[in-house]
């Protein structure tokens, strides 16, 4: 009896509600963690070098998606250039960075849920948003994508309301009050939340087997939600900031502690807390952080998956539900690996681990790319990155530059991310690679 596939449903304007959406929540919370490190300038730079970085991976990570469109994505892209070691380091930092991310957004759901129901611990809204959208996910893919596109569209709506009622108020005064309060060491310590604002853009080619017509549609759905993000980062850093200096949306009125609700604060300096539009940005905000938590639950899914599949994990991982069609157990895993990683109950450390699994994927794709155009130039490539090599090797660069400083500023999780990834190859080297030979 044959597997079952999975399902081509997906069309560009899905695809571009994936995209934007596995990254919306970056523009609510986390973000704001960069100030308290660099300031207004020192995460201003770090995300404009980011910025560059993202830009040009998308480009070149595009051309590879569409030539192999496939839900490993960079996993499969490293397998066919780099082979199968590299191929699993691409596997196991893209499965980090997709597993890790959730339980963080799943933490500032709770923080906002508690905002309105305090009486509820953020826990239990935590757990029940991982049961609740890791069932949606199970029961259909095009269900997934067309929730994800309409909470997708009121978020953005919710962040240009947000934006059209603190502008009025904008000063450069507040943009340049205690601008580097670490001096330039804050612009490098600041990166992991630069990175956040962009986190999982790559989970487009995880759906790309899903996708009608996929050598086209990704380019359309890649390229229209990198130009979506990039304008609502920079819409979203001035008129938070702009309004009463980058303290007020780091920390509330008369606590040291960083919030995970940077929007609320800034629109508190212009209306009260009962006011409507702030129950309205609270209310819509948090679908913002849903759109991101769901998306990325939908595209780690599918890196696990495709892991299972090809035997770089236990085969169980690779298997589609016979109804649903859909990868149902990597889905379940990856949901009880974040319930794990939530009860830590470090935001700021999980996104940094999100962050690190991150660049480990850029760098090593990179990589891929120059091999497959190397040992693959023959290979049909429907979209080709302009600009060949300056491209890739801006991403590359600016990636490994990103990756040391991380390190250096936060050296024990980066340990962490080393153990997990070194543990990883060590079982894969024991248990797999003998029965794939």
């Amino acid at each position: 009896m044959s597997q079952p596939k999975l399902k081509k449903v997906l069309s560009p304007l899905m695809l571009w509600g994936l995209g934007v959406g596995y990254v919306i929540s970056g523009m609510y919370f986390g973000w704001n963690l960069g100030l308290a490190e660099g300031g207004t300038y020192g995460l201003a730079i770090a995300t404009f070098f980011i910025i560059i970085m993202y830009v040009t991976f998308t480009f070149s990570y595009t051309e590879m998606a569409c030539a192999i469109p496939k839900a490993g994505g960079a996993f499969e892209y490293a397998n066919r250039g780099l082979g199968k070691h590299l191929g699993f380091l691409a596997g196991i930092t893209q499965n980090i960075e997709f597993v890790f991310a959730p339980p963080a957004i799943a933490a500032a759901i709770g923080a906002y849920l508690n905002l309105i129901y305090p009486s509820i611990d953020l826990m239990t809204f935590a757990i029940g948003a991982y049961l609740v959208f890791t069932g949606i996910n199970i029961l259909g893919v095009k269900i997934a994508a067309t929730f994800e596109l309409v909470i997708t569209v009121l978020a953005i709506i919710e962040l240009l309301i947000f934006s059209g009622v603190t502008l009025p108020e904008f000063e450069w005064a507040n943009i340049q009050s205690n601008p580097l309060p670490n001096g330039f060491s804050g612009i490098f310590a600041a990166i992991p939340f630069a990175i956040w604002f962009f986190l999982a853009i790559e989970g487009v080619a995880n759906v790309a087997e899903e996708a009608i017509n996929p050598q086209r549609s990704i380019l359309i759905g890649f390229g229209s939600a990198i130009l979506t993000l990039v304008i609502l980062c920079i819409l979203t850093f001035a008129s938070a900031v702009g309004v009463a200096g980058w303290e007020a949306v780091v920390y509330p009125v008369g606590s040291t502690v960083a919030s995970d609700s940077p929007l609320p604060l800034a629109i508190s300096y212009v209306v009260s807390n009962d006011h409507f539009l702030y129950k309205l940005l609270v209310g819509i905000g948090l679908l913002g952080l849903v759109a991101s938590f769901h998306g990325i639950i939908l595209a780690g899914g599918r890196a696990t998956f495709e892991f299972g599949r090809v035997g770089y994990a236990p085969k169980i991982l690779g298997a589609i539900h016979s109804k649903f069609r859909t990868p149902a157990n990597s889905l379940i895993v990856n949901m009880l690996v974040g319930i794990v990683a939530l009860f830590t109950g470090k935001t700021g450390e999980i996104i940094t681990i999100a962050c690190f699994g991150a660049l480990g994927l850029y760098i090593v794709s990179m990589f891929s790319f120059f091999a497959l155009r190397k040992k693959e130039p023959k290979l049909e490539r429907p979209f080709r990155v302009p600009m060949f090599p300056l491209f890739p090797i801006t991403a590359l660069v600016i990636a490994i530059v990103a990756f040391v400083s991380m390190t250096y500023y936060n050296f024990n999780i980066a340990l962490v991310f080393m153990g997990i990834v070194g543990l990883s190859y060590i079982y894969f080297l024991l248990f797999l690679n003998h029965k794939m030979e």
